[in-house]
């Protein structure tokens, strides 16, 4: 129905008045480690110049990682970002939970810039980097190879089987020389004639510039105070060491991080709020057991995938006449008490013990059940107290009789 409606364009603006960002994935298989994946791209546009401030490319699915990763390219103006970046006066988002997420909107805060979140269903509300969408579609992804939507002849198309996917390092770099070209020779019909670097060179408007460490710092996600003890930081129940680190045990620092990039922290001195350096986790694994583990998780996945498709397929027998429906499949005793038993071997609750340790007996002016008087354990016994001085005003009753 949106293709049949009209709407209005709004006024073009000035530089940095308004991004726009949005995730897309490609319609390009990429090789990813040996295996094809389309990746995503999350990309910042001014909706006053066309230009691309910024972008991130992630081989699987899109976090707040790559939206901070986006975000930092996008302000920074120095080499290799630029001449593009400052801070936006606002943003626009599409209800991403990513974009919306605490972080993301703290860091949005913390710079000073407003997030415009649009209603549900809306893209022609953020029409500038839908737009971007579907021209890098046109314009660069489908003449690349692996693009996924190629026609293909015969009523089954498959791909072919000697064809050669681009690499994830490959793809990236050919992707940024298409958006170096966008920026400077790509000449946009709303700009009428101009190309975006042009639009935005006559644009006298000021730039608010924010410094690399401390956009850096302000993109990363606090994770308290700690105290540098004799074996590092102890984050999330694993150490964090490095060299700076000597002499300065029993100092509160304050730790930061990249969301998902669990092999380092940044630390902060918390008295000064200085930056003392980062610290890589202590007794890491080698990439050959990281790729094993890998392997043994890969082999899980389809055993229980296999397993999980086999218990869901049921067989019935077909009926001739009006009766109950009949499950087929039969199974012999031994195949049952095997089956049984992996399961209760499986299952935590059995292995609980519940009555290893009997409860203790209520209090003897409690209406207790009979039954639940006779499954208790009899309290120790204990010495009486001393009898209390004759002055002394009798203690209250804290409880009272009646049903517990």
């Amino acid at each position: 129905a949106r293709r049949h409606d009209v709407f209005l364009a709004r006024p073009r603006g000035w530089r940095n008045q308004v991004w726009e960002t949005d995730h897309v994935q490609v319609p390009v298989l990429v090789d990813v480690e040996g295996t094809g994946r389309r990746p995503w791209i999350t990309w910042f546009t001014d909706c006053a110049t066309n230009a691309i401030t910024g972008l991130a490319v992630t081989p699987g699915y899109p976090s707040r990682e790559s939206v901070l990763a986006a975000l930092r390219s996008a302000v920074l103006r120095e080499d290799p970002y630029g001449p593009f970046g400052g801070l936006p006066e606002k943003v626009r988002v599409d209800r991403g939970k990513d974009f919306l997420s605490t972080m993301v909107m703290a860091v949005f805060d913390v710079l000073d810039v407003t997030v415009e979140d649009l209603p549900a269903y809306t893209p022609h509300l953020k029409g500038t980097v839908e737009g971007l969408n579907r021209a890098v579609e046109a314009m660069f992804l489908a003449a690349l190879t692996g693009y996924a939507r190629q026609p293909r002849p015969g009523k089954r198309p498959s791909r072919p089987k000697d064809e050669i996917l681009l690499g994830f390092e490959d793809f990236t770099a050919r992707l940024l020389e298409w958006v170096q070209w966008w920026n400077t020779s790509h000449r946009p019909a709303p700009l009428g004639g101009r190309t975006p670097l042009q639009a935005w060179q006559a644009d006298p408007t000021p730039l608010r510039d924010v410094p690399a460490t401390d956009l850096w710092t302000f993109t990363l996600q606090d994770a308290g105070t700690r105290t540098l003890t004799t074996r590092g930081i102890r984050f999330r129940k694993r150490d964090y060491a490095a060299a700076w680190m000597t002499g300065k045990t029993g100092i509160r620092v304050q730790v930061r991080y990249m969301p998902h990039h669990d092999h380092r922290i940044e630390v902060f001195d918390v008295a000064t709020g200085r930056y003392l350096g980062p610290a890589d986790l202590a007794d890491q694994a080698t990439e050959d057991q990281v790729s094993a583990v890998r392997r043994v998780r890969a082999a899980r996945t389809r055993r229980l995938r296999k397993d999980l498709e086999a218990s869901q397929r049921e067989r019935y027998a077909a009926a001739t006449e009006p009766g109950p429906p009949r499950c087929l499949g039969a199974l012999s005793a031994a195949e049952a008490d095997r089956e049984l038993g992996e399961a209760s071997e499986s299952d935590l609750s059995k292995l609980a013990l519940p009555d290893l340790i009997p409860h203790s007996p209520p209090p003897a002016h409690w209406r207790t059940p009979p039954a639940l008087a006779a499954g208790t354990a009899p309290l120790p016994p204990v010495s009486a107290p001393a009898d209390p001085p004759q002055d002394a005003p009798p203690e209250p009753d804290t409880h009272p009789a009646g049903d517990a």
